[in-house]
């Protein structure tokens, strides 16, 4: 369920697999995306094993409507009753207060500065790189105290740059933006590498302690991919602060 778990100084920070939900072929097991195609009170119940797994209130986790754009919210409570907001990232300074981003091959991104007690979760795909997600959660984040030399970020699976052909003006078009997500697939052709932009954005930006999942989704039969599949769930990548 939990496939990757990494905690530092009071901030925790989780992945998840496709197993140990509820859900039916072809969102099996644990989908926790809400807008896929999912019986949706099976979605309820993997947020909620998903969450009381890692020891949280399944009703004070902050989840995204994601768009593939730059928007961030900053938020101190869930959302409640309120329409989730079409943001890609979502930013507090509310501890105990989970964020969430779900994912399905693009890169799933967690930032805390443990002693300020801000964190953020972010959704860079593709098109989030270009339009610059990531950055915009860093500023977000020092608007509220936070200091690039102490955030912690950890970046969940992805699909690799190995696997992620796209055209080449493509490829063009996102590496004039980020040079570092310039790849080649193993089989010659142009690439994407969204993890290594991701990467690069954050090291620029004095973001140092960082840590990427190994885990390509599109290779992972434990994962759920989009570019594999199609119809598919959604992991879920989440951060709080103690």
């Amino acid at each position: 369920m939990i496939g990757q778990r990494d905690s530092v100084s009071g901030a925790h920070f989780a992945f998840t697999d496709r197993w140990g939900g509820v859900s039916a072929a072809p969102y099996e097991e644990l989908n926790l995306g809400g807008a896929v195609g999912d019986d949706p009170e099976a979605v309820t119940t993997n947020r909620e094993l998903a969450a009381k797994s890692l020891g949280l209130d399944p009703a004070r986790v902050v989840w995204m409507n994601q768009v593939h754009g730059a928007d961030v919210a900053v938020v101190s409570e869930p959302w409640g009753k309120q329409p989730v907001p079409r943001v890609d990232a979502v930013v507090t300074a509310e501890r105990g207060l989970a964020l969430a981003v779900l994912t399905a091959d693009c890169t799933p991104v967690l930032l805390a500065d443990p002693v300020a007690g801000i964190a953020a979760a972010a959704h860079a795909g593709r098109p989030g790189v270009v339009a610059g997600v990531v950055p915009a959660a860093l500023r977000a984040m020092t608007e509220l105290g936070a200091d690039p030399a102490r955030i912690v970020a950890r970046t969940g699976p992805a699909v690799c740059g190995r696997c992620y052909e796209v055209p080449e003006e493509m490829r063009a078009e996102v590496a004039a933006v980020e040079p570092a997500a310039h790849a080649e697939t193993s089989w010659g052709t142009p690439a994407v590498d969204v993890s290594a932009g991701v990467h690069a954005q954050l090291d620029r930006l004095g973001v140092h302690d960082r840590r990427q999942s190994p885990v390509c989704t599109l290779e992972s039969g434990d994962h759920f991919s989009y570019r594999r599949d199609r119809a598919t769930g959604r992991l879920a990548g989440y951060v709080w602060l103690d």
